[in-house]
């Protein structure tokens, strides 16, 4: 009997171990990952691609104009406040655009936006054509502005709630080197056509080009299944990730009830109101400086004798490479260095710079563009974060709202400087206008020394959490 029972004992023990030491292995086989933890696959980086191509679409078309108005200027006989006017029409579509884009894409869904506005930016681009009056130019400009704003909290928000968080960086860092390449292609075929009669048609049609190649790309991306996760969509939602990651990547809390509202309301409720604030403040200093100087390339370039005519175009695209380059490194930074150190060391360098222009306009040649460079290689950081911020510090039921907020509130100031630089520049010369643009830039530093946070490696729960 005792012998029996030690047997017994001896075979439970066994089974025992043999239980512990499958268990793990069994747990590996069976485990799932969130959306944050799965891997990048050819699919999501097809997302990130078309999503970035309106990005691109706006570095592309702003950046055309100032090409074009050179050509548009004699074409139609325009005063310099017209002039200002048709440069500043694209930024207060942008305004409107993204504001309302925003609050839409929140209520109605990612998907419907995101091949809706393609195709209304390639009908505008191809009525900017016909033999227009100078209103009319306004009015398309303006409404290409419209769509190309509504496409930024649509297109990001996307790609940040598609992306897991170790590439979500990267991810939104293609937005702003799209922007980049856009701006620089456009610089590219603005010299190809600045000498070609009625090239400024050219210019502004073409623009339907790239949007033909990324509405076949949209079409085949999916909504987002965090998107229907807040409508309570849950078994659409399981459908898409299952599609997109595999059967190994669920939805974290599934059944889990939305915690906030969609409207502009709960955006600035509670601390989201501080976050909002500090967004569109930070974007404006950032971006303000970058359009002027992309609107009115030539113009500036001229300023600091660096040519005129297809010289000055010229000197353009080479800045564009520089903004273009930083934003490379820039993508892996925001990780190793983290969000916020990035931004305040970016932005001390950026005026520094400017500052450079401003006080040494008359400086030697390697001097301008040493300056230029500085400012526009590091510039890359900051482009990345006025997308990727406010996409991690709102919750998925306001986070286009709170995008297209933040780029409206940026886009007050852009419509202003946009319509002043022209102006400023023959009042005052190169030299002020580079100091008003550093001015902008160290209070964006001031401010993101305060009010910067950190969100390097942290889930969207975490990020956007009060």
């Amino acid at each position: 009997m005792d012998g029996m029972n030690k047997k017994m004992r001896k075979t439970k023990s066994s089974d025992e171990v043999s239980t512990k030491a499958a268990g793990p292995a069994e747990k590996d086989a069976t485990a799932k990952r969130t959306l944050d933890e799965a891997a990048m696959t050819p699919f999501l980086r097809e997302i990130t691609l078309v999503s970035s191509g309106g990005a691109f679409l706006d570095g592309y078309v702003l950046s055309l104009i100032g090409v074009a108005l050179t050509q548009i200027t004699t074409h139609m006989s325009l005063t310099t406040h017209c002039t200002a006017l048709i440069g500043a029409s694209g930024l207060l579509g942008i305004l409107v655009g993204s504001i309302v884009g925003g609050y839409l894409t929140d209520l109605i869904g990612r998907k419907k936006m995101f091949v809706a506005d393609i195709i209304a930016i390639a009908l505008f681009s191809a009525l900017s054509m016909t033999d227009t009056t100078p209103l009319l130019l306004v009015i398309y400009r303006f409404f290409i502005g419209v769509f190309v704003g509504a496409d930024y909290p649509i297109a990001t928000s996307l790609i940040t709630e598609f992306t897991p968080k170790h590439h979500r960086a990267i991810s939104m860092g293609m937005v702003s080197a799209a922007w980049y390449l856009g701006a620089t292609v456009a610089a590219v075929v603005g010299f190809a056509l600045c000498d070609v009669d009625g090239g400024w048609r050219l210019m502004l049609g073409s623009a339907i080009v790239p949007c033909v190649f990324l509405l076949i790309g949209r079409c085949k991306v999916p909504e987002s299944p965090l998107w229907l996760k807040s409508k309570g969509r849950h078994e659409e939602a399981r459908r898409v990730v299952f599609r997109v990651y595999g059967a190994d990547v669920i939805l974290e809390d599934e059944e889990e009830e939305p915690k906030h509202k969609a409207g502009f309301a709960e955006v600035f409720s509670k601390g989201y109101a501080a976050r909002i604030v500090f967004l569109g403040i930070l974007t404006l200093c950032q971006v303000v400086p970058m359009y002027a100087i992309y609107t009115f390339g030539p113009q500036i370039m001229t300023a600091f004798g660096l040519g005129v005519g297809k010289s000055a175009i010229l000197g353009e695209s080479v800045l564009s490479l520089f903004f273009l380059v930083g934003s490379l490194p820039a993508m892996f930074w925001l990780n190793s260095m983290g969000r916020r150190p990035l931004l305040i060391r970016s932005l001390f360098l950026m005026a520094v710079g400017l500052l450079a222009l401003g006080l040494f306009p008359t400086a030697p040649l390697p001097v301008i563009i040493c300056a230029f460079g500085l400012y526009a290689f590091f510039s890359g950081g900051p482009g990345i974060l006025q997308w990727l911020y406010p996409n991690e510090l709102f919750p998925t039921e306001v986070r286009a709202t709170a995008v297209g907020l933040a780029i409206g509130i940026s886009r007050v100031g852009t419509i202003v400087a946009t319509y002043a630089t022209p102006i400023f520049l023959a009042s005052f010369g190169i030299g002020p206008t580079m100091l008003v643009a550093a001015g902008l830039v160290i209070l964006g530093l001031v401010l993101s020394i305060f009010m910067a946070p950190e969100t390097a490696g942290k889930s969207l729960e975490e990020t956007s959490s009060l």
